[in-house]
């Protein structure tokens, strides 16, 4: 069987078929689609590997964000200890802690799993203090 017959039975006819679907404003791609069909089956492997190399890139983001928050509030506990035992700070430490604050909040209400509990009154009493600093001007 030669081309000419090949396209004349009906392989050419499906080949400007498969063309002018292509074309036209459908949300039909035929070519497209054979093309991502061929594209999967040759990169299938390093596909997969990607995927792999994906979820524990997110794992470790994940690790790192949470080891992120865990230091916002180890500080925010610190400075909070601080101001108890009477420890006077500037005005800079207390934007710098409340920088940390609300990193750590924002981190909590967009991961409720995170334990935020620890921190809830510790963070009260520093923008509390941080009120009366600036009412009375005595900042260290």
């Amino acid at each position: 069987m030669s081309a000419k017959d090949l396209f004349l039975s009906g392989g050419g006819i499906l080949l400007v078929l498969l063309t002018l679907v292509q074309l036209t404003p459908l949300k039909l791609n035929p070519w497209s689609a054979i093309a991502k069909l061929i594209g999967r089956a040759i990169n299938g492997e390093v596909l997969g590997k990607l995927d792999v190399l994906e979820k524990r890139l997110d794992s470790h983001i994940t690790t790192d964000d949470r080891r992120t928050a865990d230091g916002n509030r180890t500080h925010i506990l610190h400075f909070n200890n601080e101001l108890l035992r009477s420890i006077e700070h500037t005005k800079e430490e207390f934007v710098e802690v409340l920088a940390d604050i609300d990193a750590y909040e924002s981190y909590c209400k967009s991961h409720p799993e995170y334990p935020n509990n620890r921190a809830v009154l510790a963070i009260e009493n520093i923008r509390e203090n941080y009120r009366e600093r600036l009412k009375k001007h005595d900042f260290l």
